[in-house]
């Protein structure tokens, strides 16, 4: 059933909207063992986002499907033994090419995550894996990109490169008219006793030196002159980024997880959460989400597969 409408969540119901007109994309739903993950899944496939293969145990997946009332007959089952037997199912299901994205189900995010960066047996790229929260927040404009703030505890500059071009990837494929990247630290100014701000304008060079490509960059920047341009303005910050910036890449996990969660908390938002660098997005749910946000985030991984496959076939010859 499709959410109502809303205007606290027009952000969501656009990128919902723009993902069912693509086909659904099949999803390995990793270890839906519970009522919360197996009725997701059963959401988003009723909606047309996702194809879902559930991988779990057969007994404990009939076990949360009676309590949902969700009907198995209507899906592919893959059967496994225990939670990181699901993890290392899914990514195979991804290897084998018959899996374009996974979802995370009632297994602990570090069990999914070990079995997606295996070396041998994984799904990574060149590319450092990061995590992106896709945020609604009442009152903002439009959707709002915070990275990262669940994997690279303390990313040093290199690997901050990656983070960044993994956002304005995902950026993209959101179809965000112009990608603004505001790089956070506690000021706007470089201040040598303070790393972030250092880093930040070395990265904002980068960006300059063709490193960093497909995004305005900009940084360091405080938090309140990278999104109010009222605070740009009363700072005197000439930048095309300051007081507009969509995407925010925080100084390192703790500040990020914190930021998110505040807008959570504070500020009524929603953060639909998926992991980019690997083979295919990584959909990232918590037992606490809305049926909205768990909507949102497969309607993330659609567009993000979508605009995959259309760089796969662009490439080609």
């Amino acid at each position: 059933m499709e959410p109502a409408p809303s205007p606290q969540h027009e952000k969501y119901e656009r990128l919902i909207h723009a993902a069912k007109g693509l086909p659904p994309v099949e999803t390995a739903i990793c270890h839906p063992c519970d009522q919360v993950s197996i009725e997701g899944a059963a959401e988003a496939a009723e909606l047309g986002l996702i194809k879902p293969i559930l991988v779990g145990p057969l007994e404990r997946l009939r076990n949360a499907a009676r309590m949902a009332s969700v009907d198995l007959d209507r899906f592919e089952l893959c059967a496994s033994e225990h939670s990181h037997d699901s993890a290392a199912k899914a990514v195979e299901l991804v290897r084998q090419g018959r899996a374009g994205a996974i979802m995370k189900g009632s297994l602990h995010t570090d069990e999914l995550m070990s079995a997606v960066v295996a070396r041998e047996t994984g799904i990574r790229t060149g590319r450092r894996i990061s995590h992106c929260f896709v945020m609604d927040v009442p009152g903002h404009k439009g959707p709002l990109i915070i990275t990262d703030a669940a994997v690279n505890i303390a990313p040093k500059p290199a690997e901050k490169v990656d983070i960044i071009q993994n956002a304005i990837d995902l950026a993209h494929a959101l179809r965000f008219p112009e990608v603004r990247v505001a790089i956070l630290s506690a000021m706007e100014t470089v201040n040598f006793d303070i790393p972030s701000t250092v880093e930040a304008a070395a990265l904002c060079k980068m960006a300059e030196r063709g490193q960093i490509t497909g995004a305005l960059i900009d940084g360091p920047l405080a938090l309140d002159n990278a999104i109010s341009e009222e605070a740009a303005a009363i700072k005197q910050i000439a930048s095309p980024v300051a007081g507009k910036a969509n995407v925010l890449v925080v100084p390192d996990l703790e500040a990020g997880n914190m930021l998110a969660k505040s807008l959570s908390f504070l500020a009524g938002a929603d953060a639909a959460g998926i992991v980019m660098g690997a083979r295919v997005p990584v959909i990232l749910t918590s037992r606490a989400d809305s049926v909205l946000t768990r909507l949102a985030s497969c309607a993330v991984a659609s567009l993000v597969a979508a605009a995959r496959r259309q760089s796969a076939a662009a490439a080609v010859p």
